[in-house]
Order: structure tokens, then C-alpha cells, then sequence
């Protein structure tokens, strides 16, 4: 599996780039990206300063834990469930 090649910090850096008006071509060509990473870049970080993309992917991760923490109840729910309902 591919790494990350960019950091949040060096993709915001490139949005601000192309909003200053760099053609979006020119910056494939300079970062080695192509057209589509650009515009999902600019779907998920546009408008985003590199303090506010750092509390999302804070956010995102506390997310993650909380998802599993909720699975892991769900699941002990049911083994419990499981369990009271056989016979001794």
C-alpha cells in the first residue's frame, strides 16, 4: 500500500497555490499529482487553514476511537445476551 506522499500542511499549501491563481495543470506537473488528487484535495481542505485541518484530523481520530469503543460494547452486549439465554 502506498504512504501518504503529502502532509495536510503541504496540500493546503498547494491549494493556496492554485487559488492564487497557479493553473491547476501546472501544479500536477510541479507536485507530481494528478487532476483528480487536486479536486479531492480541494473537496476536503478547501477553505481550511493548517490549524483547523489539524483539529479535523484530530477530530477524525477521536471519531475512530469512539466507533470502536461503541463496537466492542455492542458486541460484549451480546455475548451477555447470548449467554443469559441458555438453559443451565
Amino acid at each position: 500500500m502506498k504512504t501518504k506522499r503529502y502532509s495536510t500542511e503541504q496540500i493546503i499549501g498547494i491549494l493556496k497555490e492554485a487559488e492564487a491563481g497557479m493553473p491547476v495543470k501546472e501544479l500536477c506537473r510541479k507536485y507530481g499529482v494528478s487532476d483528480a488528487t487536486i479536486y479531492n484535495w480541494k473537496s476536503k481542505y478547501a477553505g481550511m487553514s493548517v490549524s483547523e485541518a489539524q483539529r479535523l484530523k484530530e477530530l477524525e481520530s477521536e471519531n475512530h476511537r469512539l466507533k470502536k469503543l461503541v463496537a466492542d460494547q455492542a458486541l460484549d452486549i451480546q455475548m451477555l445476551k447470548e449467554i443469559n439465554s441458555k438453559k443451565w
